[in-house]
């Protein structure tokens, strides 16, 4: 069970850059212990907030308060920050630089040391403890960024898209590493535009929109919120058997299946849909995050199965 105490708090937030408003009046609660998904569009004010939880950057107006502390610095050994621009010493060795980073969150060197090669076991990184940073491919050198991230357990762990460019066995290593710090005590704020994987890792879920906060809480009472208007939908012929069909307003190709919100009847839909042809997969479903997201942001936009 998630704790109710707060490891983040943002109360009447507001952020602006001259006659640019960047994040207005945001209140916010992250509850320690928990996972906590960031979504938002390029440029709405993910970033923006996350560094003024980090005290990167100072609000105009409201109360921040981290750790149960209003003056948090980013350098503060209890937080851990993955910034979504990457950047490691490359001459320096594996296991020193990460000696180093512990050393700078007020660990000391052998422990650092012990630390370092725990990760570097549990990543399949020990082979490479004595080359330099330059000598690793990107994704190695990604997860080496992690570890320094999290080497000294901080109670609160900021990562900006984590996930980014990493293929699916190292994708799925952080991802287990995350939940493992989750359950040492650790909370974990998580930015990313990869809606299935917020779906998935995350317990409550924060979007934000030209600024302003459109959605807060888990993904349950989000969907609820939304309603079951979506149809999850599998038919050999693809998005083209349901043109002309009545009650249609949008189709999203998920791949494996095709998402469909629907505007009337679902028996009558079906019914029409049998006429055609043979329905694989037919499930009345809440929208997914992805669609709930393209509804909030791009709310122009129709997918339609005559496109």
């Amino acid at each position: 069970m998630i704790p109710t105490d707060s490891a983040v708090k943002l109360t009447g937030v507001t952020k602006t850059y001259g006659s640019h408003t960047a994040v207005k009046d945001l209140s916010l609660n992250v509850p320690a212990g928990s996972i906590y998904g960031f979504i938002g569009p390029n440029g709405s004010g993910k970033t923006t907030t996350i560094r003024m939880i980090l005290h990167i950057l100072h609000a105009d107006s409201g109360t921040i308060e981290v750790l149960s502390k209003t003056g948090t610095r980013a350098s503060n050994d209890k937080i851990g920050y993955l910034p979504e621009e990457r950047g490691l010493y490359k001459k320096m060795k594996t296991l020193r630089l990460l000696e180093y980073y512990g050393s700078l969150k007020g660990m000391s060197r052998k422990d650092a040391k012990t630390e370092g090669m725990r990760w570097l076991e549990r990543m399949e990184l020990t082979e490479w403890a004595d080359k330099k940073i330059e000598t690793l491919s990107k994704g190695m050198a990604q997860k080496i960024q992690f570890i320094a991230t999290v080497l000294t357990r901080p109670r609160l762990i900021v990562l900006d898209e984590p996930f980014s460019g990493l293929d699916p066995v190292n994708l799925e290593t952080i991802r287990a590493a995350i939940l493992d710090l989750q359950r040492q005590g650790s909370t974990v704020i998580f930015s990313t535009h990869d809606m299935d994987m917020a779906e998935k890792l995350c317990d409550s879920i924060f979007m934000i929109y030209k600024g302003e906060k459109v959605l807060d809480g888990t993904l349950h009472e989000i969907q609820a919120s939304y309603g079951k208007d979506s149809i999850r939908l599998r038919v050999a012929e693809g998005a083209s058997t349901l043109e002309g069909l009545p009650g249609i307003e949008k189709v999203l190709d998920m791949g494996k299946y095709l998402e469909v919100k629907l505007q009337g009847d679902s028996n009558a839909f079906l019914a029409a849909l049998l006429q055609r042809t043979h329905v694989q997969l037919f499930e009345e479903a809440r929208p997914s995050l992805h669609d709930i997201f393209t509804r909030i942001a791009n709310p122009q936009e129709e997918e339609s199965p005559n496109e």
